[in-house]
């Protein structure tokens, strides 16, 4: 494809890898992983996070209260928190690495070609990692809730958690990361691509033609 160019594959993949950095961020911070609405009380919806538990009446609206001790969390919510941090980390860490391979930025010799692949390949990989420890958490905490949902054990009139929000940001953040550290090394084979073309030409160039060839030319 004539458009499909190999700066038009890193800028793309570096927007799409900011946005789903920027929402896994917004994702870590909502407190809208689980809900809850009692049959009981149908004014009332309870919703969960990684940091705040909240209540939400038409009367009152929605109240908030972060959790006491982080040591009395459950284990899924305190692996959650952090891989949501690792997350966070190199995704920004992905992210500045692609920036400053993208080409056009700081365009220089040999030397500095080789650095610029060098960043994309590691800002690839490190959106990658971010992706995947977005995805992690959120479907823990998803399988948590499933398990929770059908345990029989538990009394049918005891209400149940359901899927927030939140998770399903969480779900496309870590897709939109996955893709866009795919997208950098599509773009990394682009760049050794063409490198390879460029040489083979100027070697094609270079090279001088023996009289056989010139003979089997003009004939």
């Amino acid at each position: 494809m004539v458009f499909l160019t190999r700066k038009l594959v890193e800028r793309v993949s570096l927007f799409v890898s900011f946005g789903g950095l920027v929402t896994t961020f917004v994702t870590l911070l909502l407190p809208l992983w689980k809900t809850l609405n009692s049959d009981l009380n149908e004014m009332e919806n309870w919703y969960e996070g990684l940091w705040h538990m909240c209540i939400f009446t038409e009367e009152l609206g929605l109240h908030c209260k972060a959790y006491d001790s982080i040591l009395a969390l459950p284990a899924d919510k305190l692996a959650s928190r952090v891989l949501m941090f690792i997350s966070i980390g190199t995704g920004l860490l992905g992210v500045l690495a692609a920036f400053f391979g993208l080409e056009g930025i700081y365009d220089g010799g040999g030397a500095r070609r080789r650095q610029k692949r060098g960043l994309l390949i590691a800002g690839g990989v490190f959106i990658w990692v971010s992706g995947l420890t977005t995805l992690a958490p959120v479907s823990l905490v998803a399988y948590y809730t499933v398990e929770e949902f059908w345990n029989e054990n538990i009394p049918d009139v005891v209400p149940r958690w359901e899927f927030g929000e939140a998770m399903f940001s969480g779900w496309i953040a870590g897709l939109l990361l996955v893709v866009g550290g795919s997208f950098l090394f599509v773009a990394v084979c682009m760049g050794d691509y063409e490198a390879q073309q460029a040489e083979d030409l100027a070697l094609s160039k270079e090279t001088p033609r023996t009289p056989y060839y010139l003979k089997t030319e003009v004939l």
